[in-house]
């Protein structure tokens, strides 16, 4: 099977991205957002979704954190889904109930090439880091339109910001990875339509 990999570059005024992803890899990453937190989530998706991960970018930091990660979500999404092609074979879907200290998230998803977005995390404070806890729902919500997956976020319980917010990407990585995983029985799609 040939390894599924995407790069994308995008441009404009407020930032300058490059992102590249290797669904079959083995958590390698290459990540440098100005962001140390975003930085720290990033590499804790790849690895935990044994990912392939490069992201370079040089956004307006001077203004806040909102367009590099937002537009870092819009980037990841679409090379998620260059990356998966066809998605032939593909499982489909994938839910994970994460654990993280007093903390317990729930993340499922289904790329079924229709975007749909659900997120219940109560957070605290405003910021962890120089990473606003706000753009943790901008984040995935750029995620899940540009990809074209159902995405649902459920917070059982858990008080600590940083937790929540790792967990979060975690579950996402752990999610990812199950949906994306190729499964020989699955001929095709896993469709009744034939497409997704």
């Amino acid at each position: 099977m040939e390894t599924r990999c995407a790069s994308i570059e995008r441009n404009t005024k407020e930032t300058k991205i490059f992102l590249m992803i290797n669904l079959d890899g083995s958590g390698k990453t290459d990540i440098h957002t100005g962001i140390g937190f975003f930085d720290h989530m990033l590499n804790s998706f790849a690895r935990h979704g044994f990912f392939d991960l490069t992201c370079h970018v040089d956004g307006d930091l001077d203004v806040d954190c909102h367009h590099t990660i937002e537009d870092v979500g819009i980037v990841l999404g679409q090379a998620i889904k260059e990356a998966l092609g066809e998605k032939k074979s593909i499982k489909r879907y994938g839910s994970f109930i994460l654990p993280m200290d007093e903390t317990l998230i729930l993340c499922s998803l289904d790329l079924s090439g229709r975007p749909y977005f659900y997120f219940d995390i109560p957070f605290t404070v405003d910021r962890v880091g120089e990473y606003d806890t706000e753009m943790v729902r901008e984040f995935f919500y750029a995620v899940s339109y540009s990809c074209g997956m159902n995405l649902h976020f459920k917070w059982f319980h858990g008080t600590n910001n940083h937790h929540l917010i790792e967990a979060v990407y975690k579950a996402f990585a752990k999610a990812l990875d199950e949906a994306v995983a190729i499964d020989p029985r699955i001929s095709g799609v896993l469709s009744t339509k034939g497409s997704l």
